[in-house]
Parts: C-alpha cells; sequence; structure tokens
C-alpha cells in the first residue's frame, strides 16, 4: 500500500483537520431557548471571542455581554464585548477583564439567561484573587503549577481554591439568572469541572485536596497563599449550592476525540489503517514519546499490533517538568514530545529510522508560550541535524525543543486556531 508522496505535507494536513473539528461554528447546534428577559453573553477561554463571533451570528434575539482571550486571540463582535488577557500567567488585563464580566451580572432576574462561553485557557484569563490574596499571588501558583509537571485537574483543582470565580463562583454570581455553558473540551475525560477550572459548575475537590497537591509535587508558595488554603473559607460551591439547584445545563460543542475522529477519517481515504490510541494521553511528554516510539518500532520489525504501514494517533495533554533553579530553553510539551521521539529515533537501525514521520501540535496553535503549534519529525530532518552536528539529545536535556526544531525548520506555525482541544500527535509508520 504505498504511503503518501509528500509525508510532511500528509501530517500537516491531519493537524488542519483536527483542528477543523473543533471550531467554534459548532455551537450553532448547541443554542438554548431565547429567554423573555435578557440575554448577557460572558466567557473566557482561547476559544471565547471566535465562540462570541460565532454566537452572535446565530443568535436571534438582542444580546450584550464580554468575554476575554489570549492576547493575539481577538475575532471582531459588533454585540459582544472582546478583551484580552495574558495566558498561561494572568496580568492586570485579565483582572480588569474579570471584573468587567462580573459587572454584566449585576441586576439580574430570574427570566434573564445567561450565555457562558468556556473554553482551554480560561483558568489564567478569568482570574480573580480569592480572599485577601493578590494578583502576584496568583501569578506565583500559576507559574509554580506550570513547573510543576502536574496534570491539569491537579493543577485546576489548586487553582480553584485561590481563586474568586473559579470552580463554580461564576455560577453563584449569576444568579437567579439561567445559566447555560457553551464548553469546547481542552481536557482528558470532557469534564467540565476541569475545563477552565469549571467556573460555572459545582467543585468536588477541597481545599485539603489542593493543599496535599501542592505537598505531592513540592511546590514553594507564598505565605499568604498557603494560609489562604489552610481557611476553610476559601471552599468552592458544592453541588448542593443554590446556584445549582435548578440543574447543570453545559453543552459540550467539541471535544479531542472528534479531532482524533477527523484525522482518522482522512488517513481511511487515503487508504491508511488507522489505530487511534485515544484522547486521554497524559505522563511527562518524553515518557509519552518512548512509549510511541516503542510502539512504532513493534509495528515495523514485529507487525505487532499490525504491520505497517500505520498512522498512530493519539490526544489528552503531556506536561513538562522544569527543573528548580536551573537554566533551561524554549518550547512547549508537543516541540518537546517531537524531539524525544526524535531521539528515541535515533538508535533505531537506519532502514527501520527512514519509514518514521511524525507530528505533535496543540490545537490551539501555541505550543507553551511561543510562536509554533509544534514541531514535525522526518527522516531527512533527523540527516540534517547529525550533519550539522546538532544534539538532539542536549537539546532534550535542555528541554530546548523550540531552539533544536527552529534550527532544523522543523516547526509547526498555524498562528492562533480560535480553539483548543489540546494536544494532537500523529506518527506515520511507512
Amino acid at each position: 500500500m504505498p504511503l503518501p508522496s509528500d509525508p510532511r505535507a500528509f501530517l500537516v494536513s491531519l493537524g488542519h483537520a483536527a483542528i477543523g473539528a473543533a471550531l467554534a461554528e459548532r455551537l450553532v447546534d448547541h443554542l438554548p431557548a431565547v429567554p423573555t428577559g435578557r440575554t448577557i453573553v460572558i466567557g473566557a477561554g482561547k476559544a471565547a471571542a471566535a465562540m462570541a463571533a460565532a454566537f452572535e451570528k446565530a443568535w436571534p434575539a438582542p444580546l450584550s455581554g464580554t468575554v476575554v482571550t489570549r492576547y493575539g486571540h481577538a475575532v471582531p463582535c459588533s454585540r459582544i464585548e472582546v478583551l484580552e488577557a495574558s495566558h498561561p500567567v494572568p496580568d492586570e488585563a485579565g483582572l480588569t477583564a474579570t471584573r468587567r464580566i462580573l459587572s454584566r451580572l449585576e441586576g439580574l432576574r430570574p427570566d434573564d439567561l445567561v450565555v457562558a462561553l468556556i473554553s482551554g485557557g480560561g483558568s489564567a484569563l478569568l482570574t480573580l484573587p480569592g480572599g485577601d490574596l493578590t494578583l502576584d499571588d496568583l501569578k506565583a501558583v500559576n507559574s509554580a503549577l506550570l513547573a510543576s509537571g502536574a496534570d491539569i485537574g491537579a493543577m485546576n483543582c489548586v487553582r480553584k481554591h485561590v481563586s474568586a470565580i473559579a470552580g463554580g463562583r461564576l455560577a453563584a454570581a449569576a444568579l437567579p439568572a439561567r445559566l447555560v455553558t457553551l464548553t469546547i473540551s481542552d481536557v482528558p475525560g470532557d469534564d467540565p469541572a476541569v475545563i477552565a477550572s469549571g467556573p460555572t459548575v459545582p467543585d468536588t475537590t477541597t481545599r485539603e485536596d489542593a493543599l496535599a497537591i501542592v505537598q505531592r509535587y513540592g511546590m514553594e508558595l507564598p505565605d499568604a497563599v498557603m494560609r489562604h488554603l489552610a481557611d476553610p473559607a476559601c471552599e468552592s460551591p458544592k453541588p448542593d449550592h443554590p446556584a445549582f439547584a435548578q440543574g447543570i445545563d453545559v453543552r459540550l460543542i467539541a471535544r479531542p476525540v472528534e479531532s482524533l475522529r477527523a484525522a482518522a477519517a482522512i488517513a481511511e481515504k487515503a487508504g491508511i489503517p488507522t489505530l487511534v490510541l485515544g484522547d486521554t494521553i497524559e505522563g511527562e511528554a518524553r515518557d509519552v514519546a518512548q512509549v510511541h516510539a516503542a510502539l512504532a518500532r513493534s509495528v515495523l520489525e514485529h507487525s505487532l499490533p499490525v504491520g505497517p504501514p500505520l498512522l498512530i494517533l493519539s490526544g489528552g495533554e503531556t506536561t513538562v517538568t522544569l527543573p528548580r533553579g536551573g537554566s533551561f530553553g524554549r518550547g512547549g510539551r508537543n516541540s518537546e514530545f517531537a524531539l524525544a521521539l526524535l531521539v528515541a529515533v535515533q538508535g533505531w537501525k537506519p532502514e527501520l529510522r527512514k519509514r518514521l514521520h511524525a507530528i505533535a501540535l496543540d490545537t490551539d496553535g501555541i505550543d507553551g508560550i511561543e510562536s509554533n503549534a509544534g514541531a514535525i519529525v522526518t527522516p531527512g530532518l533527523i540527516d540534517d541535524a547529525e550533519r550539522r552536528g546538532l544534539s538532539a539529545r542536549s537539546h532534550l536535556d535542555r528541554h530546548d525543543g523550540f531552539g533544536f526544531f527552529a534550527a532544523v525548520d522543523g516547526l509547526v506555525v498555524t498562528g492562533p486556531t480560535h480553539t483548543n482541544v489540546n494536544d494532537f500527535r500523529a506518527i506515520l509508520v511507512g
């Protein structure tokens, strides 16, 4: 069975298909009924502006509102105010935007409708310190979490308990209006309580859970944060809170598995068998890469679980644990995955090495805080790096995936995609 004549272009097309399956326009199939009162739209996340534009285009009645998205991710809207702020570490603009969103919820009546547009990235963008905490305290928490290696569920548990708006508190602010949440999932399992730290749904985690996570990962947080977490007053709204007495209306408009299916459909049309590992892959990016490499090698050497050609697809959210007090390079978890995969493949026999192509990207178009979405691995790229004396291993040791792939034309650049269903990985075993 012949492989695509241009494997690199084929893999990039799969990435675009994955992104296309998660665009905000899908929310038109999930619109709530028009209320007798006002319609107020609020939202936060990397897809919030695109969702707002799609919503106001489809909504057949008057509306107003405010959403906040990441710098560079704004989309023009005529009736919904779009603000921008920092991600992944919050800033003053995010604080101002959050207060503006809360002001939209003042004076609501039972016949009003609040529509919350929530997507990945909302945890940092929807920022309001809890208790006596300051914005600097929240910045310290986010920086510690990002460097800790904690998974997204653990990270958001801590975030909920240092926030005055996450973990169901936004739902409480929307009382007594009806609240409907339209969301794009960027988390394994698609749990609304984890997406953007669940601002519109009850929180089943506790401050004791948050303290245990801080201890487990050895995070050094400001004294004010530790005092706050020790105070029962920081506890988040639970399922028995009045905000949820009338039920919880959350409508999932896009999720990671649909992006994997979109990519698999393209491969099927090309006649390439596909193995989908699932959309819930978590763990250290370099460890996940080792497992993917071992699977690809088994396909090539032993035809297990099947023989080549084969396209291996997976999604989820990996992590990168940075050395405390050490120096490191640039790059996000997808660049780290691709570099670790390349290092593993370098140890293969030459006849096997030339039969693997791979791509890893973040569907929001931003890998970590860099300008690339991810990176690509090809036999030619590996050969070029070796001819130029570039050590993939030393770059990996420094967590410098961006630097390595920038030097060998291996970066995948999409720009902001206005959606976010997390990592997308595709390995073409020829």
